[in-house]
């Protein structure tokens, strides 16, 4: 059985990466503002890790909406990081890539506070796993995570502070704002687990 992860080089797919050291990680950088910080994080932790890892670059910073492409706030958005079809296109991109290195799952870092958006939930999952399931190369698609919160997976995954700390969870930058929803939403996981900076 071999696996793949959708590691953006966030906090969760990081501590995924960590916790269930796939085969292969694959990074995209599709246009988003943050992407050469994921890049740089995702590279890193690979390489600590020994995992091959892929860097895929496709443009598509014109279909972008909000903090992510630097545009205004679609009226679709249910928040301000929404990008239209952003995880179904991210599996899509992944599963050209995993048929290529014949994985049999591909694992993203969707949790059980990602309901908020409907590509983050136990559903949408299983619906997107039963659709590249059906096609060449038989793909499942699986949420290890989908139980827990950010601060239960760290826990979960025993990841250690110095390879948690390459994590880049900025929405708006390659160097952590500080501001976002992304970055707070670290620094809240952070303080969930009792470990804050001083």
């Amino acid at each position: 059985m071999r696996r793949a992860l959708l590691l953006s080089g966030g906090m969760d797919s990081t501590c995924l990466a960590y916790w269930r050291r796939p085969d292969l990680a694959i990074t995209i950088h599709y246009g988003q503002k943050s992407g050469e910080g994921e890049v740089r994080a995702a590279s890193a932790v690979s390489d600590a890790l020994g995992i091959q890892h892929q860097v895929i670059r496709v443009d598509l910073s014109a279909l972008g909406s909000g903090d992510l492409s630097g545009t205004a706030v679609s009226k679709h958005a249910p928040a301000s990081e929404w990008w239209p079809y952003r995880n179904q296109m991210l599996v899509t991109i992944a599963a050209m890539e995993c048929i290529k290195h014949d994985i049999d799952v591909l694992e993203i870092g969707a949790l059980k506070t990602d309901g908020f958006h409907v590509d983050g939930r136990p559903e949408f999952v299983k619906a997107l796993s039963d659709l590249l399931s059906m096609q060449e190369g038989g793909l499942r698609l699986e949420a290890p995570a989908a139980a827990f919160t950010a601060a239960e997976l760290v826990q979960q995954s025993g990841i250690p502070d110095d390879l948690l700390a390459w994590s880049h969870s900025c929405h708006v930058s390659d160097y952590a704002c500080g501001h976002c929803r992304g970055c707070r939403k670290h620094y809240e996981t952070m303080e969930a687990i009792g470990d804050v900076p001083h």
